[in-house]
């Protein structure tokens, strides 16, 4: 591998519907020289995403939609080969978010330096110890404001983010952790691995009828990344006083016509039962970073906290693991090992 060689995949055109290989084009940019206080760094692990979906969309929304002809962004972790910046040296572990691509160099601004985890895998700062693990937290204590003793239905429960919020529900002492994933073997994980109280399986019957049986005491949090059928069944299952964290609809991302996708039943129900229901992005909630760290980490480190990767080998396999995103193929967090 060239070290003054880039490998980049770049979005050429907005997809309709799901995205398709020729909506992508992968090409070799000859990096410059370093100029002052820039840092070049070999990726070793970069993050695909639900949400950069909407981001290939030109609309608007809460970050600028991609740019056509530019490099795919996203999380990535890497180390240092190259620094004309006092704050890095070569070997450096970093984050940033320059995405799609074997190497990376920028001024010095773009990286952050991450603690080393001895074995540990340095992707873990894409999920659990990153900006999936925050999403969780927050969406978990700052939106949807657990408390102890609540009964909480997490949907996506087997993906990264919802495999996170129910360990971290479970350490604030919420009573039922009820999950949903897609597939018998995934649901086996949510009550094997991360400790929730119960698993459903959607695709074996109805959710509705399946999260009735589940919580016959009703559910007081609900933490969203499906919406659908999922929140539907959410807002007939609520206790009075309910809350909801919206974080993500990923059932409905690639509909071609948003005016085809119908509104959820039982919408009364955040009338007559008090409910509170509230979308958040995770920029919105970056002051409380420190909090999620200090709070989270020792749990992680002495293996409260576990976590699920789906490693694919190679950046020219990158599509193939963005798309399997919305083919259920990944447990946990997707990465791809550069």
């Amino acid at each position: 591998m060239s070290e003054n060689k880039s490998t980049q995949i770049q979005l050429v055109r907005r997809p309709a519907g799901m995205p398709v290989a020729e909506d992508f084009r992968t090409v070799t940019v000859e990096l410059p020289d370093l100029g002052e206080n820039q840092v070049r760094v070999r990726n070793e692990f970069i993050s695909v995403d639900p949400y950069m979906r909407g981001r290939m969309n030109d609309s608007k929304s809460y970050i600028p939609p991609f740019e056509l002809g530019e490099t795919m962004q996203g999380s990535a972790v890497g180390r240092v080969i190259e620094s004309t910046s006092p704050e890095f040296s070569e070997g450096d572990l970093v984050t940033h978010f320059l995405g799609w691509r074997d190497i990376a160099q920028a001024d010095a601004q773009a990286f952050t330096q991450a603690q080393e985890l001895g074995d540990v895998a340095s992707s873990v700062y894409l999920g659990a110890l990153g900006l999936t693990g925050m999403t969780a937290y927050m969406g978990l204590m700052k939106v949807a404001e657990l408390k102890e003793g609540d009964n909480v239905f997490i949907s996506g429960a087997a993906g990264a983010v919802g495999s996170m919020v129910g360990q971290i529900a479970k350490l604030k002492g919420a009573r039922e952790i009820i999950g949903s994933a897609g597939g018998s073997e995934k649901t086996a994980l949510l009550t094997q691995r991360f400790g929730f109280t119960q698993g459903i399986d959607y695709k074996a019957a109805p959710i509705l009828t399946q999260l009735e049986e589940a919580a016959p005491n009703g559910i007081d949090v609900y933490f969203d990344n499906v919406g659908g059928d999922h929140l539907e069944a959410a807002l007939n299952s609520f206790n009075r006083y309910g809350r909801a964290a919206l974080c993500g609809a990923i059932s409905v991302y690639n509909e071609k016509d948003p005016n085809s996708i119908p509104g959820p039943r039982f919408m009364t129900n955040i009338v007559t039962r008090s409910l509170s229901m509230k979308g958040f992005v995770l920029q919105d909630y970056l002051q409380f970073a420190q909090e999620f760290r200090e709070e989270i980490a020792p749990h992680f480190i002495s293996g409260e906290i576990t976590y699920d990767e789906t490693v694919v080998e190679g950046l020219h396999n990158a599509l193939d693991a963005f798309f399997g995103l919305f083919s259920g193929k990944n447990t946990g967090k997707m990465v791809v090992e550069i």
